[in-house]
């Protein structure tokens, strides 16, 4: 493994991370935290080994689920952070990786939601006081939007490590 690629790749999973959190306690996902991810893409490709055109390939996978983030924002079904780490995360996989993080994203999005449904229904029969924590209350409101950046950061972290450019990097010697 290639030392100096490890610090550029740690990034995609910490920023993922912070992704999930952010959108978990404040319904957003700010703007640095995609730029960011889109500026960390580039070196750790190079050094991975990525060549340019698997580059344009990676880009292009990005930008089209950046046009998919923005019609389905455009429908209000997700946010415009969600979008954007949606578009981060295809940027970072791939075309290669595309099926195993929609179908992480899916699986995730699918139980939060249930999770939330849940707790939604039948926590005010179980606890007498509303729930200290602003952001949790905000959670619990019943008709209250759902964090989807919570799922696209599952997906993301449960997709990045099988992913072409963690497979390299352990790779190159």
């Amino acid at each position: 493994m290639d030392l100096l690629s490890l610090p550029f790749l740690a990034v995609f999973p910490i920023l993922m991370v912070a992704t999930g959190l952010h959108d978990l306690t404040t319904m957003r996902i700010p703007n640095w935290i995609s730029l960011a991810l889109l500026a960390a893409f580039f070196p750790a490709a190079l050094l991975v080994g990525l060549t340019l055109p698997e580059i344009a390939v990676h880009l292009g996978v990005g930008f089209a689920a950046l046009i998919l983030g923005m019609a389905l924002f455009a429908l209000n079904w997700i946010g415009g952070g969600d979008a954007k780490a949606l578009a981060a995360a295809c940027l970072w996989l791939g075309f290669g990786d595309l099926g195993p993080l929609l179908l992480w994203i899916a699986l995730a999005g699918g139980g939060f939601c249930l999770l939330l449904i849940l707790a939604r229904q039948y926590y005010p029969l179980l606890s007498p006081l509303p729930p200290r924590l602003p952001w949790v209350a905000r959670l619990l409101e019943p008709k209250g939007d759902i964090p989807y950046g919570v799922a696209i950061a599952i997906g993301a972290l449960m997709t990045f490590p099988e992913g072409d450019m963690v497979v390299r990097a352990l790779a190159v010697s």
